[in-house]
């Protein structure tokens, strides 16, 4: 395996603890001031990191550049993040993985449509291994209390996933020539103004109870304070710069086996079906991203 390969596949099994974290933290927390906290949490730690690496806190880029981060912050964070959590309140931890089959086809669509990169036979045939193990595994009509949460759930992950792409490859060729630790602060920089400023808009008075619960609720911060540590922070370091050494398309492979660790992760910690379908599904995605990593 290269470093990319390296850096996508540990983003995967880093994000997957984080969403099992996720998944029970979003039975007391609403999703926006679940997903406010945790960019909070991550902006502190990228600041940390930038502090003690000695790197500058503004780079020298043109203001089209800044704008684009500006987006990319603001839409692939803000709003894709919690769109996710929303969703996983609807879904269970794997079945939220059906939606998910949409992340690989259309980082590697993205990819071909603005870098005009394609995948090799192995890897097309690894991709598939992969996503195919994600549906096979996931389509568990059981793990949601009823069919109109289990649509708008798949509905919201699906969108989620591709505005989460699209939003990170729109500055790719910044984080190829800048440091990846920079461009992610910055980026969550620009979604925590963005969220404070919507929740301080939308809920004058009551920034409390709509955005900042996070911060007040003492009880959960052992575990949404590790959630934000291997999610916000680190699961997006290893994310951007699997992008940075790798083609989208084979990138996405190995970031869509987080599914196939969550389907794992859910029945160890949440007491979640581990049903033979499931089972399957992580031994069809595990033989993918094998294929993938060895050719």
């Amino acid at each position: 395996m290269s470093l990319g390969d390296f850096f996508a596949l540990a983003s995967a099994l880093v994000w997957s603890f984080s969403v099992i974290l996720m998944r029970v933290a979003g039975y007391q927390i609403p999703p926006m001031p679940l997903t406010f906290f945790k960019s909070c949490v991550a902006l502190i730690l990228l600041v940390i990191t930038l502090i003690l690496l000695k790197q500058p806190f503004v780079v020298d880029l043109s203001g089209y550049d800044y704008l684009r981060l500006i987006v990319s912050g603001a839409v692939g964070i803000s709003v894709a993040d919690t769109m996710i959590a929303a969703s996983l309140n609807r879904l269970g931890a794997s079945l939220q993985a059906l939606a998910d089959c949409a992340y690989t086809p259309t980082i590697t669509l993205v990819g071909f449509l603005m870098f005009g990169e394609t995948l090799n036979a192995w890897e097309i045939m690894g991709g598939l291994l992969v996503v195919s193990g994600v549906f096979v595994g996931a389509v568990i009509k059981t793990d949601v209390a009823t069919r109109k949460d289990m649509i708008i759930g798949i509905i919201l992950a699906a969108s989620a996933h591709a505005i989460m792409g699209v939003g990170i490859l729109m500055v790719r060729d910044i984080y190829r020539e800048e440091s990846v630790i920079w461009v992610t602060g910055f980026r969550f920089f620009v979604a925590v103004f963005a969220m404070f400023l919507y929740g301080y808009i939308k809920y004058p008075g009551r920034l409390k109870n709509k955005l900042l619960l996070g911060f007040y609720r003492r009880d959960m911060w052992r575990t949404i304070i590790p959630m934000a540590i291997l999610g916000p922070f680190l699961a997006t370091l290893f994310w951007i710069a699997g992008f940075k050494f790798l083609e989208a398309g084979r990138a996405a492979i190995y970031n869509q086996m987080s599914t196939a660790f969550i389907i794992i992760l859910a029945y160890i910690f949440l007491g979640e079906k581990l049903t033979t379908r499931k089972a399957l599904g992580v031994f069809l995605a595990l033989t993918g991203a094998l294929l993938v990593a060895t050719h």
